[in-house]
């Protein structure tokens, strides 16, 4: 199979995480209203749906290891259906919390299993270049989701989102059977044991190039996951933007970190990929940190706002999927462990700092902004500390 076509499979069935996101933010303040409640309750819809889709990882990951790349994905889509429908017909915001808890059990898989697959096939550079591919595809999702979301807000209400997120799953379970080759032949397969899943944890939390990797990349999604959560209600509160417009501004701060992901293999084989993150991460906290002290003096808008973080994802585009390939470069024989593992702590990273937010989000740029910055200056700090021993290893493995 082309390199092309696997990363279109790929892409299209990771994208349905990202839409189960993206899809329903133009609607969070008309859910709030709706349902009652306060915009920090709303806000936990997405964080019930963060980290039970990091800790679901830490299952579908040995799984795979064990029974292959394909059955996992047919017992998480179905998961996921089950979720969409809870939420679809939720009465109260403490049962669209669990559907989307749910949801996020059943997401997790498309998560892991795609990472895994793509460490089956490829390593470093070719992996990057497989990676961005898919990336590619999922940035439909940022850009095109909350318009579809608006669109439906228009048609019906919020419901209507999750009955059309029931109908994308199940359309994933069609390219799952018809179209996914298994990648993970029988004698590469590991049985389950507690030992071992002992072991191998051990060894990817003690190695300090896994862990860092991980930690950068995980600030960095976390720092989006903080936009995710308060984009919607700064933009139309306090910018009184329509839910179309928010669908309009919100897609063009995502267009410079899916443009960046796609230069990430290119440039890292002219520049070196170490370099390459670590100019990324050092763009990716300048920007924020800027963007911080604006707001702090004052000097903001919605324009300010959309342009700074636009350029702060491009940096942080360059990091994202090379982060993600690289940590599991060492772990090949235990791919789906690191993978899920890996997932697990960047996920409840940002289902943490969507919940430290909200502790102080007030409607207005500034929580919003300063979480932001505080995710970038983490990983920078953690960039630092690791990005010396990846160069060091990568020497001596040459």
């Amino acid at each position: 199979m082309s390199l092309f076509r696997m990363a279109l499979i790929l892409g299209l069935l990771s994208a349905v995480g990202p839409f189960a996101i993206d899809m329903y933010l133009p609607a969070m303040p008309a859910l709030a209203a709706s349902l009652g409640v306060s915009e920090t309750a709303a806000q936990l819809t997405l964080t019930s749906y963060f980290v039970a889709f990091g800790l679901a990882q830490l299952i579908y990951g040995p799984w795979s290891d064990q029974a292959g790349r394909k059955q996992p994905l047919f017992v998480g889509l179905a998961i996921f259906i089950l979720g969409s429908v809870i939420c679809a017909v939720a009465p109260t915001i403490g049962t669209l919390v669990a559907g989307r808890a749910v949801q996020g059990i059943g997401g997790a898989v498309l998560m892991v299993v795609p990472r895994a697959v793509i460490r089956d096939m490829h390593t470093g550079t070719a992996a990057t270049k497989m990676m961005a591919m898919v990336m590619l595809v999922i940035s439909v999702s940022p850009m095109l989701a909350p318009l579809v979301g608006s669109g439906l807000i228009q048609l019906g209400d919020w419901r209507l989102i999750f009955w059309v997120l029931c109908g994308a799953a199940v359309a994933a379970l069609l390219i799952t059977g018809l179209a996914l080759p298994e990648t993970l032949s029988a004698d590469k397969r590991q049985a389950i044991h507690f030992a071992s899943l002992r072991s191998g944890a051990k060894v990817l939390l003690t190695d300090p190039v896994f862990m860092g990797l991980t930690f950068i990349g995980g600030f960095g999604m976390a720092s989006f996951f903080v936009f995710i959560a308060s984009a919607s209600f700064v933009y139309v509160d306090q910018f009184g933007l329509t839910p179309t417009g928010f669908s309009l501004a919100f897609a063009i701060n995502a267009v410079g970190f899916f443009a960046a992901t796609q230069a990430a293999g290119v440039l890292g084989e002219r520049f070196g990929i170490v370099p390459l993150m670590r100019w990324g991460v050092i763009g990716f906290a300048g920007f924020t940190v800027a963007l911080l002290a604006l707001t702090l003096v004052g000097v903001v808008s919605l324009y300010v706002i959309i342009v700074m973080l636009f350029l702060a994802n491009a940096c942080l585009g360059l990091v994202i999927p090379t982060t993600m390939v690289m940590a599991l470069d060492a772990h090949g024989r235990i791919a789906g462990l690191a993978s899920s593992l890996g997932g697990t702590l960047q996920m409840v990273a940002g289902g943490v700092m969507i919940a430290l937010t909200g502790l102080f989000f007030d409607g207005t740029a500034l929580p919003m902004v300063a979480a932001i910055a505080l995710c970038a200056v983490a990983a920078l700090v953690l960039a630092l500390a690791t990005l010396g021993r990846v160069a060091r290893s990568r020497t001596s493995a040459a």
